[in-house]
Protein backbone atom coordinates (compact mmCIF):
# COMPACT_ATOMS: atom_id res chain seq x y z
CA UNK A 1 0.00 0.00 0.00
CA UNK A 2 2.88 2.35 0.70
CA UNK A 3 4.31 1.70 -2.75
CA UNK A 4 0.90 2.33 -4.34
CA UNK A 5 0.60 5.55 -2.33
CA UNK A 6 4.05 6.61 -3.56
CA UNK A 7 3.03 5.98 -7.18
CA UNK A 8 -0.14 8.03 -6.69
CA UNK A 9 1.94 10.77 -5.09
CA UNK A 10 4.35 10.84 -8.02
CA UNK A 11 1.40 11.15 -10.43
CA UNK A 12 0.00 14.07 -8.42
CA UNK A 13 3.35 15.83 -8.53
CA UNK A 14 3.57 15.29 -12.29
CA UNK A 15 -0.02 16.52 -12.73
CA UNK A 16 0.73 19.70 -10.80
CA UNK A 17 3.92 20.40 -12.72
CA UNK A 18 2.23 19.65 -16.03
CA UNK A 19 -0.45 22.21 -15.21
CA UNK A 20 2.09 24.82 -14.07
CA UNK A 21 4.20 24.45 -17.20
CA UNK A 22 1.22 24.52 -19.57
CA UNK A 23 -0.35 27.52 -17.84
CA UNK A 24 2.64 29.71 -17.01
CA UNK A 25 5.53 28.65 -19.21
CA UNK A 26 4.44 27.27 -22.60
CA UNK A 27 3.01 30.10 -24.79
CA UNK A 28 0.33 28.02 -26.48
CA UNK A 29 -3.41 27.61 -26.02
CA UNK A 30 -4.15 24.41 -24.10
CA UNK A 31 -7.24 23.28 -22.24
CA UNK A 32 -5.52 22.34 -19.00
CA UNK A 33 -7.87 20.42 -16.70
CA UNK A 34 -6.62 21.92 -13.46
CA UNK A 35 -6.99 25.45 -14.83
CA UNK A 36 -10.49 24.71 -16.16
CA UNK A 37 -11.48 23.18 -12.83
CA UNK A 38 -10.26 26.26 -10.94
CA UNK A 39 -12.05 28.58 -13.36
CA UNK A 40 -15.35 26.69 -13.06
CA UNK A 41 -15.13 26.43 -9.28
CA UNK A 42 -14.50 30.15 -8.84
CA UNK A 43 -17.10 31.04 -11.46
CA UNK A 44 -19.73 28.90 -9.75
CA UNK A 45 -18.95 30.45 -6.38
CA UNK A 46 -19.28 33.98 -7.76
CA UNK A 47 -22.48 33.12 -9.60
CA UNK A 48 -23.99 31.86 -6.36
CA UNK A 49 -22.83 35.01 -4.57
CA UNK A 50 -24.35 37.32 -7.21
CA UNK A 51 -27.38 35.32 -8.36
CA UNK A 52 -29.82 37.47 -6.40
CA UNK A 53 -28.17 40.80 -7.16
CA UNK A 54 -30.38 42.51 -9.74
CA UNK A 55 -28.46 45.77 -9.98
CA UNK A 56 -25.71 45.38 -12.57
CA UNK A 57 -23.42 48.02 -11.03
CA UNK A 58 -23.45 46.21 -7.68
CA UNK A 59 -22.87 42.86 -9.33
CA UNK A 60 -20.03 44.25 -11.42
CA UNK A 61 -18.39 45.59 -8.25
CA UNK A 62 -18.47 42.13 -6.69
CA UNK A 63 -17.28 40.39 -9.83
CA UNK A 64 -14.26 42.71 -10.06
CA UNK A 65 -12.37 40.47 -7.61
CA UNK A 66 -13.09 37.27 -9.56
CA UNK A 67 -9.83 37.33 -11.52
CA UNK A 68 -7.77 37.70 -8.33
CA UNK A 69 -9.72 34.86 -6.72
CA UNK A 70 -9.06 32.72 -9.78
CA UNK A 71 -5.30 33.33 -9.58
CA UNK A 72 -5.19 32.53 -5.86
CA UNK A 73 -7.37 29.44 -6.32
CA UNK A 74 -5.11 28.13 -9.06
CA UNK A 75 -2.01 28.69 -6.92
CA UNK A 76 -3.69 26.94 -3.98
CA UNK A 77 -4.63 23.95 -6.16
CA UNK A 78 -1.06 23.57 -7.41
CA UNK A 79 0.36 23.76 -3.88
CA UNK A 80 -2.20 21.27 -2.55
CA UNK A 81 -1.44 18.83 -5.36
CA UNK A 82 2.29 19.13 -4.70
CA UNK A 83 1.81 18.85 -0.93
CA UNK A 84 -0.34 15.73 -1.27
CA UNK A 85 1.95 14.25 -3.90
CA UNK A 86 5.18 14.66 -1.95
CA UNK A 87 3.50 13.53 1.27
CA UNK A 88 2.42 10.26 -0.36
CA UNK A 89 5.78 9.94 -2.10
CA UNK A 90 7.58 9.99 1.27
CA UNK A 91 5.51 7.17 2.82
CA UNK A 92 7.66 4.17 1.77
CA UNK A 93 10.83 5.58 3.32
CA UNK A 94 11.91 4.89 6.93
CA UNK A 95 8.39 3.63 7.77
CA UNK A 96 7.03 7.13 8.18
CA UNK A 97 3.46 7.46 9.35
CA UNK A 98 1.01 9.43 7.20
CA UNK A 99 1.20 12.33 9.63
CA UNK A 100 4.99 12.33 9.64
CA UNK A 101 5.14 12.12 5.85
CA UNK A 102 2.88 15.12 5.34
CA UNK A 103 4.70 17.07 8.08
CA UNK A 104 7.97 16.36 6.25
CA UNK A 105 6.46 17.43 2.90
CA UNK A 106 5.03 20.65 4.34
CA UNK A 107 8.26 21.51 6.12
CA UNK A 108 10.18 21.14 2.89
CA UNK A 109 7.72 22.79 0.49
CA UNK A 110 7.25 25.92 2.57
CA UNK A 111 10.92 25.94 3.69
CA UNK A 112 9.97 25.83 7.38
CA UNK A 113 12.70 23.33 8.23
CA UNK A 114 11.14 21.85 11.38
CA UNK A 115 11.23 18.28 10.00
CA UNK A 116 14.69 17.46 8.70
CA UNK A 117 15.40 14.53 6.35
CA UNK A 118 17.00 11.32 7.57
CA UNK A 119 18.79 9.51 4.79
CA UNK A 120 19.58 10.08 1.13
CA UNK A 121 16.14 9.23 -0.36
CA UNK A 122 14.34 11.54 2.07
CA UNK A 123 16.89 14.29 1.43
CA UNK A 124 16.41 14.07 -2.34
CA UNK A 125 12.60 14.18 -2.12
CA UNK A 126 12.71 17.00 0.41
CA UNK A 127 14.95 19.04 -1.88
CA UNK A 128 12.55 18.44 -4.78
CA UNK A 129 9.61 19.48 -2.62
CA UNK A 130 11.39 22.65 -1.47
CA UNK A 131 12.35 23.57 -5.03
CA UNK A 132 8.82 22.87 -6.27
CA UNK A 133 7.16 25.12 -3.71
CA UNK A 134 9.63 27.93 -4.30
CA UNK A 135 9.55 27.75 -8.11
CA UNK A 136 5.74 27.57 -8.37
CA UNK A 137 5.29 30.65 -6.19
CA UNK A 138 8.05 32.49 -8.10
CA UNK A 139 6.49 31.61 -11.45
CA UNK A 140 3.10 32.82 -10.26
CA UNK A 141 4.62 36.13 -9.12
CA UNK A 142 6.41 36.55 -12.44
CA UNK A 143 3.15 35.72 -14.21
CA UNK A 144 1.37 38.80 -12.83
CA UNK A 145 3.31 41.51 -14.74
CA UNK A 146 2.52 39.75 -18.03
CA UNK A 147 -1.16 39.65 -17.13
CA UNK A 148 -1.35 43.32 -16.22
CA UNK A 149 0.64 44.37 -19.29
CA UNK A 150 -1.85 42.54 -21.51
CA UNK A 151 -4.72 44.01 -19.50
CA UNK A 152 -3.41 47.57 -19.95
CA UNK A 153 -2.99 47.10 -23.71
CA UNK A 154 -6.54 45.79 -23.95
CA UNK A 155 -8.15 48.52 -21.88
CA UNK A 156 -6.36 51.38 -23.64
CA UNK A 157 -8.24 50.67 -26.86
CA UNK A 158 -11.51 50.00 -25.01
CA UNK A 159 -11.21 53.40 -23.33
CA UNK A 160 -10.43 55.14 -26.61
CA UNK A 161 -13.53 53.55 -28.15
CA UNK A 162 -15.86 55.18 -25.62
CA UNK A 163 -15.92 58.48 -27.53
CA UNK A 164 -16.83 56.67 -30.75
CA UNK A 165 -19.17 53.94 -29.55
CA UNK A 166 -20.70 55.33 -26.37
CA UNK A 167 -20.71 53.69 -22.96
CA UNK A 168 -21.60 50.86 -23.09
CA UNK A 169 -20.41 50.37 -26.66
CA UNK A 170 -22.86 49.74 -29.52
CA UNK A 171 -22.05 49.11 -33.19
CA UNK A 172 -24.54 51.55 -34.78
CA UNK A 173 -23.33 54.24 -32.39
CA UNK A 174 -19.86 54.07 -33.96
CA UNK A 175 -21.18 54.87 -37.43
CA UNK A 176 -23.51 57.55 -36.07
CA UNK A 177 -20.95 59.36 -33.91
CA UNK A 178 -18.21 59.25 -36.54
CA UNK A 179 -20.40 61.40 -38.78
CA UNK A 180 -20.38 64.23 -36.23
CA UNK A 181 -16.62 64.55 -35.98
CA UNK A 182 -15.28 64.17 -39.52
CA UNK A 183 -16.02 65.26 -43.02
CA UNK A 184 -16.65 62.88 -45.90
CA UNK A 185 -13.07 62.87 -47.13
CA UNK A 186 -11.44 62.66 -43.73
CA UNK A 187 -13.83 59.99 -42.47
CA UNK A 188 -12.62 57.33 -44.87
CA UNK A 189 -8.97 57.65 -43.89
CA UNK A 190 -9.76 57.76 -40.18
CA UNK A 191 -11.93 54.65 -40.32
CA UNK A 192 -9.43 52.75 -42.45
CA UNK A 193 -6.88 53.17 -39.71
CA UNK A 194 -9.52 52.46 -37.07
CA UNK A 195 -10.37 48.99 -38.41
CA UNK A 196 -6.74 48.09 -39.03
CA UNK A 197 -5.94 49.05 -35.45
CA UNK A 198 -8.75 46.88 -34.13
CA UNK A 199 -7.61 43.98 -36.31
CA UNK A 200 -4.22 44.16 -34.58
CA UNK A 201 -5.94 44.60 -31.19
CA UNK A 202 -8.02 41.44 -31.81
CA UNK A 203 -4.88 39.50 -32.75
CA UNK A 204 -3.20 40.59 -29.52
CA UNK A 205 -6.38 39.70 -27.62
CA UNK A 206 -6.44 36.22 -29.17
CA UNK A 207 -2.80 35.57 -28.25
CA UNK A 208 -2.97 36.85 -24.68
CA UNK A 209 -6.43 35.68 -23.62
CA UNK A 210 -6.04 32.15 -24.97
CA UNK A 211 -2.61 31.68 -23.43
CA UNK A 212 -3.81 33.22 -20.14
CA UNK A 213 -7.58 32.56 -19.88
CA UNK A 214 -7.77 34.31 -16.50
CA UNK A 215 -7.49 37.60 -18.44
CA UNK A 216 -11.08 37.11 -19.57
CA UNK A 217 -12.10 37.58 -15.92
CA UNK A 218 -10.34 40.94 -15.58
CA UNK A 219 -13.18 43.44 -15.83
CA UNK A 220 -12.81 46.95 -17.21
CA UNK A 221 -12.08 49.72 -14.69
CA UNK A 222 -15.34 51.49 -15.61
CA UNK A 223 -18.62 49.88 -14.59
CA UNK A 224 -20.17 50.04 -18.06
CA UNK A 225 -17.02 49.07 -19.94
CA UNK A 226 -16.25 45.65 -21.38
CA UNK A 227 -13.60 44.43 -23.81
CA UNK A 228 -16.04 41.88 -25.22
CA UNK A 229 -18.85 44.38 -25.74
CA UNK A 230 -16.36 46.75 -27.39
CA UNK A 231 -15.17 44.05 -29.79
CA UNK A 232 -18.74 43.12 -30.77
CA UNK A 233 -19.56 46.80 -31.32
CA UNK A 234 -16.60 47.24 -33.68
CA UNK A 235 -17.50 44.08 -35.62
CA UNK A 236 -21.15 45.18 -35.86
CA UNK A 237 -20.12 48.59 -37.18
CA UNK A 238 -17.97 46.98 -39.89
CA UNK A 239 -20.75 44.56 -40.88
CA UNK A 240 -23.35 47.36 -40.95
CA UNK A 241 -21.20 49.66 -43.06
CA UNK A 242 -20.45 47.01 -45.68
CA UNK A 243 -24.12 46.00 -45.78
CA UNK A 244 -25.65 49.50 -45.91
CA UNK A 245 -23.04 51.35 -48.02
CA UNK A 246 -20.68 48.86 -49.66
CA UNK A 247 -19.07 51.31 -52.12
CA UNK A 248 -18.09 53.86 -49.45
CA UNK A 249 -17.08 51.34 -46.80
CA UNK A 250 -13.40 50.52 -46.15
CA UNK A 251 -14.08 47.00 -47.36
CA UNK A 252 -10.60 45.50 -47.09
CA UNK A 253 -9.90 46.88 -43.64
CA UNK A 254 -13.38 46.05 -42.36
CA UNK A 255 -13.18 42.47 -43.64
CA UNK A 256 -9.78 41.95 -42.03
CA UNK A 257 -11.07 43.34 -38.75
CA UNK A 258 -14.19 41.16 -38.87
CA UNK A 259 -12.29 37.97 -39.57
CA UNK A 260 -9.65 38.55 -36.92
CA UNK A 261 -12.36 39.55 -34.46
CA UNK A 262 -14.49 36.44 -34.75
CA UNK A 263 -11.44 34.17 -34.89
CA UNK A 264 -10.23 35.73 -31.63
CA UNK A 265 -13.61 35.16 -29.96
CA UNK A 266 -13.71 31.54 -31.09
CA UNK A 267 -10.21 30.90 -29.78
CA UNK A 268 -11.02 32.49 -26.41
CA UNK A 269 -14.30 30.58 -26.13
CA UNK A 270 -12.51 27.29 -26.73
CA UNK A 271 -9.93 28.10 -24.07
CA UNK A 272 -12.84 28.49 -21.61
CA UNK A 273 -14.34 25.14 -22.60
CA UNK A 274 -17.26 26.52 -24.64
CA UNK A 275 -18.56 24.79 -27.76
CA UNK A 276 -17.75 26.67 -30.97
CA UNK A 277 -19.12 26.32 -34.49
CA UNK A 278 -16.21 27.12 -36.80
CA UNK A 279 -18.29 27.15 -40.00
CA UNK A 280 -21.78 28.57 -39.40
CA UNK A 281 -24.10 28.70 -42.40
CA UNK A 282 -24.57 32.24 -43.78
CA UNK A 283 -28.37 31.81 -43.86
CA UNK A 284 -28.63 30.82 -40.19
CA UNK A 285 -31.19 32.90 -38.33
CA UNK A 286 -29.78 35.45 -35.94
CA UNK A 287 -30.73 35.78 -32.29
CA UNK A 288 -30.81 39.53 -32.97
CA UNK A 289 -34.32 40.36 -34.09
CA UNK A 290 -35.06 42.28 -37.26
CA UNK A 291 -36.84 44.95 -35.21
CA UNK A 292 -33.71 45.53 -33.11
CA UNK A 293 -31.72 45.73 -36.33
CA UNK A 294 -34.06 48.46 -37.60
CA UNK A 295 -33.52 50.41 -34.36
CA UNK A 296 -29.77 50.39 -35.02
CA UNK A 297 -30.24 51.44 -38.66
CA UNK A 298 -32.51 54.28 -37.53
CA UNK A 299 -29.76 55.52 -35.20
CA UNK A 300 -27.30 55.53 -38.10
CA UNK A 301 -29.69 57.22 -40.54
CA UNK A 302 -30.40 59.98 -38.00
CA UNK A 303 -26.98 61.41 -38.90
CA UNK A 304 -25.42 62.26 -42.25
CA UNK A 305 -24.53 58.63 -42.98
CA UNK A 306 -25.23 57.97 -46.66
CA UNK A 307 -27.02 54.65 -47.06
CA UNK A 308 -26.82 53.06 -50.49
CA UNK A 309 -29.25 50.28 -49.65
CA UNK A 310 -32.51 50.05 -47.80
CA UNK A 311 -32.50 48.20 -44.45
CA UNK A 312 -34.34 45.30 -46.11
CA UNK A 313 -31.74 45.01 -48.86
CA UNK A 314 -28.84 45.22 -46.40
CA UNK A 315 -30.22 42.69 -43.91
CA UNK A 316 -29.02 39.49 -45.72
CA UNK A 317 -25.44 40.79 -45.97
CA UNK A 318 -25.41 41.98 -42.37
CA UNK A 319 -26.80 38.63 -41.23
CA UNK A 320 -24.17 36.79 -43.27
CA UNK A 321 -21.41 38.64 -41.42
CA UNK A 322 -22.91 38.58 -37.95
CA UNK A 323 -23.62 34.85 -37.99
CA UNK A 324 -19.85 34.30 -37.81
CA UNK A 325 -19.59 35.74 -34.31
CA UNK A 326 -23.03 36.17 -32.77
CA UNK A 327 -23.41 32.75 -31.14
CA UNK A 328 -19.91 32.66 -29.66
CA UNK A 329 -20.19 36.31 -28.56
CA UNK A 330 -23.47 35.63 -26.76
CA UNK A 331 -22.00 32.54 -25.06
CA UNK A 332 -19.03 34.57 -23.84
CA UNK A 333 -21.28 37.43 -22.71
CA UNK A 334 -23.36 35.00 -20.68
CA UNK A 335 -20.32 33.27 -19.16
CA UNK A 336 -18.49 36.50 -18.27
CA UNK A 337 -21.62 38.48 -17.28
CA UNK A 338 -20.62 41.46 -19.42
CA UNK A 339 -22.51 44.74 -19.30
CA UNK A 340 -25.98 44.23 -20.90
CA UNK A 341 -25.63 46.60 -23.83
CA UNK A 342 -27.75 46.49 -27.02
CA UNK A 343 -27.18 43.61 -29.44
CA UNK A 344 -25.21 41.47 -26.97
CA UNK A 345 -27.78 38.85 -25.96
CA UNK A 346 -29.33 37.84 -22.63
CA UNK A 347 -27.62 37.59 -19.24
CA UNK A 348 -28.07 35.06 -16.45
CA UNK A 349 -29.77 37.65 -14.23
CA UNK A 350 -32.04 38.87 -17.04
CA UNK A 351 -30.75 42.41 -16.76
CA UNK A 352 -32.49 45.21 -18.58
CA UNK A 353 -30.57 46.49 -21.58
CA UNK A 354 -28.45 49.58 -20.90
CA UNK A 355 -28.47 52.13 -23.72
CA UNK A 356 -25.28 54.08 -24.55
CA UNK A 357 -25.12 57.24 -22.47
CA UNK A 358 -25.73 60.33 -24.61
CA UNK A 359 -25.42 63.73 -22.88
CA UNK A 360 -28.54 65.68 -23.84
CA UNK A 361 -27.10 69.16 -23.36
CA UNK A 362 -23.79 68.68 -25.15
CA UNK A 363 -24.48 67.42 -28.64
CA UNK A 364 -21.36 67.56 -30.85
CA UNK A 365 -21.33 70.03 -33.72
CA UNK A 366 -20.95 68.73 -37.27
CA UNK A 367 -17.54 68.89 -38.88
CA UNK A 368 -16.84 72.01 -40.96
CA UNK A 369 -13.56 72.11 -42.89
CA UNK A 370 -11.39 75.13 -42.27
CA UNK A 371 -11.16 77.55 -45.17
CA UNK A 372 -8.37 80.04 -45.61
Amino acid sequence: MRVVAAVVGALLVLLAWRSVIRTLVVPRRRRDRVTLLADRAVDKAYRLATSRVRDYATRDERLASQAAAMILCLLAMWLVLLFAGFGLLLLPFHDLTLRQAFAQAGSSMFTLGYAGPDGAPLTAIDYLAAASGLVVVALQIGYLPSLYAAFNRRETEVTLLSSRAGTPAWGPEILARTRFGFGVEEDGAVMDEFYLQWERWAADLSESHTNYPVLTRFRSPTKLGSWLVALVAVLDSAALWMALAPTSAPVVQARLCLRMGFLAMRSIAESLGLDVDHDPHPDTELALSYDDYLVGVARISSTSFRMERTPEEAWPDFRGWRVNYEAVAYALMYRLDAVPSPWTGPRSNRDAMIEPIRPQNRMPTPYRPHRR
